[in-house]
């Protein structure tokens, strides 16, 4: 089975950087972001809509790219998790994580008996490539690849992040920035002193229990403060407002120029 390189490095202390994906779902747009030196694409199954089909098809086109296929899925249900990585994501990232019995479910759904729950479905689907070779060297394979991201966003959650983060199993807890606002009660103050003492306990913890903490950059000064915050995992951007933040800046200098 294909190794995730991040997971190793992550667990290590080092970083990862990539890139969060809502709506470009061609075939050519992993290579693209790999071309970009994007390390992971982090898709998203909670807002987009998109189906586990086309995401099958993105994973596979992850494949010979040296890029890690991440997914953020609609729910910590089992059937989610799991249908996520047997078509070959490699890691998953789980919505609204508030207490550790929660974190602890989902982490049992992405590892085999009897370290987990989840079903086997060895040498028939994507995640093993279809390959055969022995049972309990896949099982041990892809326990060790499969990382386990859980999304901390909401009160509860900061209230439980310390236990959250001390769960086995869990490799990166990201904070999920803009609903954290809306469940402290200052919708997008980002600047509010809630904001930064929720921020401070998640990294706290993520240092005490070995845990990377991840973060979504909207822009370089995001970027910068939160690679200075001591977060080591992180997305750039969103494909939409990429796209969308360079075309509005080549069209305001091509109306710039009429207006001279």
């Amino acid at each position: 089975m294909r190794p995730n390189p991040l997971k190793p490095r992550l667990a290590a202390g080092g970083c990862a950087f990539g890139t969060m994906a809502f709506e470009f779902f061609t075939s050519g747009y992993p290579a693209i972001c790999r071309e970009a030196g994007a390390e992971f694409i982090l898709y998203d199954m909670e807002h987009s809509g998109v189906g586990f089909e086309t995401m099958k098809a993105q994973f596979a086109c992850c494949r010979g790219l040296d890029l890690v296929p991440l997914v953020r899925v609609p729910s910590d249900a089992y059937h989610h998790i799991a249908r996520a990585l047997d078509i070959g994501a490699m890691g998953i990232m789980v919505p609204m994580v508030e207490t550790a019995e929660q974190a602890k479910a989902i982490v049992d759904c992405t590892r085999y008996p009897p370290a987990g729950r989840r079903g086997a479905a060895f040498s028939v689907a994507a995640h093993d490539d279809y390959s055969g070779g022995a049972v309990t060297d896949k099982i041990a394979e892809a326990n060790a690849r499969t990382m386990v991201i859980v999304l901390v966003e909401t009160a509860k959650g900061i209230e439980n992040v310390d236990a959250i983060a001390a769960v086995e199993g869990v490799d990166v807890v990201w904070l999920g920035h803009f609903d954290l606002t809306n469940f402290l009660g200052i919708p997008g103050q980002f600047d509010n002193p809630k904001f930064h003492a929720a921020v401070d306990t998640l990294v706290k913890a993520c240092k005490k229990h070995g845990k990377t903490p991840g973060f979504l950059a909207g822009d370089e000064k995001w970027a910068r403060d939160f690679r200075a915050k001591g977060f080591r995992m992180i997305a750039y951007g969103v494909d939409t407002l990429l796209m969308q933040g360079a075309l509005a800046a080549g069209i305001k200098l091509l109306q710039e120029t009429v207006k001279k």
